[in-house]
C-alpha cells in the first residue's frame, strides 16, 4: 500500500510508527521526493525500517548549517552543538583546530565557517566518513585520532575537539532499538566504562596542542570524574563540565597548562 502524499496524513503515519518529530520528518521526506510519489513511497519505506532520516534525505542541520550526510556515516546530533559553540569561542581568528572522529565533518565545517582565517583539519578511521567530510569542504584525513594530523601542526594546535565513542559497552543494548540495525557500534562503544577513547584523546591532545590550547570532548554521566586523573597527569588545568539548558552533561573543556 502506497503511503499518503498529504503531509498531514504522512505525519500521522510516522507518528503511529513511533517517530517523535513526525511532522518535521514528513516535511523533509516530502521535500526530498519533490512531488514524485514513487520516490516518496521508497523514502517512507526506508524510514519505517528505522533507517536514519539523514541517510535518506542526504542532509542534516547542525548549528544552523546544512551538512551532507552519506549512508553509513554517523549523523551529527543537536546535543553536540554546545561543544561546537565552545570550540568556536576558543579558536582564534587565524588559529588551528583539530576535530577527531569527525564523521560528516559537521563540527569542523562549523568551525571553518565561523573562523574562515583559521586552519581546521579533521580525522576519522572510516574512509566513508573522510569522504563525506571532504564533500562538506573539510580538510579531512583518514587515520586513528591524531595519527594523521600533519606533522607541522603538532604543538601548535589551538583547539582539539571531538565527539568520540563514549557509551559503556554494557549500555549499548539500551540505545534506540534500530541503532545497530544501521549504524556501527564503533561510533558508540567507549569500552568498559565508556572512557577508553576519551582517555586516548586526552593524552593525544596534549601532544598536539600548544600551551594554553583547549581540549573539548563530548561525554556523559559521570565520565568527567573518570577523566580527572588523566587530565591532571597530562597537564590540563581549568577543567569545566559543559551542561545544557536542562543541566544535562554534554562535555568537558580543559586548557593545556601554559609553559
Amino acid at each position: 500500500m502506497a503511503p499518503p502524499t498529504d503531509r498531514r496524513d504522512l505525519a500521522d503515519l510516522l507518528a503511529e510508527a513511533g517517530f517523535v518529530a513526525a511532522e518535521e520528518e514528513a516535511d523533509e521526506l516530502a521535500d526530498r521526493a519533490a512531488g514524485d510519489s514513487g520516490l516518496l513511497a521508497a523514502l517512507v519505506a526506508r524510514r519505517l525500517t528505522g533507517e536514519p532520516l539523514a541517510w535518506i534525505t542526504g542532509t542534516s542541520t547542525f548549528c544552523g548549517q546544512e551538512v551532507r550526510v552519506e549512508p553509513g556515516v554517523y549523523v551529527p546530533r543537536w546535543q553536540s552543538e554546545l561543544l561546537a559553540q565552545r570550540a568556536v569561542e576558543r579558536l582564534p581568528a587565524t588559529g588551528i583546530a583539530v576535530d577527531v572522529c569527525t564523521g560528516t565533518g559537521a563540527l569542523a565545517h562549523v568551525l571553518a565557517l565561523a573562523r574562515p582565517g583559521a586552519r581546521v583539519v579533521a580525522t576519522d578511521l572510516d574512509p566513508q566518513a573522510v569522504a563525506c567530510a571532504g564533500s562538506n569542504g573539510v580538510e579531512a584525513y583518514r587515520g586513528d585520532l591524531f595519527d594523521p594530523v600533519p606533522a607541522d601542526l603538532r604543538g601548535r594546535v589551538d583547539v582539539v575537539v571531538g565527539v568520540v565513542p563514549y557509551v559503556p559497552t554494557a549500555a549499548l543494548s539500551l540505545l534506540q532499538r534500530d541503532t545497530f540495525a544501521f549504524e556501527s557500534p564503533l561510533s558508540y562503544d567507549g569500552g568498559d566504562d565508556g572512557a577508553a577513547v576519551l582517555r586516548r584523546v586526552v593524552a593525544g591532545g596534549a601532544r598536539v596542542l600548544r600551551p594554553g590550547g583547549a581540549l573539548l570532548v563530548e561525554l556523559g554521566g559521570e565520565q568527567a570524574d573518570l577523566l580527572a586523573g588523566d587530565l591532571s597527569h597530562h597537564g590540563y588545568v581549568d577543567v569545566q563540565v559543559l551542561v545544557d539548558d536542562d543541566d544535562d552533561v554534554r562535555g568537558i573543556e580543559a586548557t593545556l597548562a601554559p609553559d
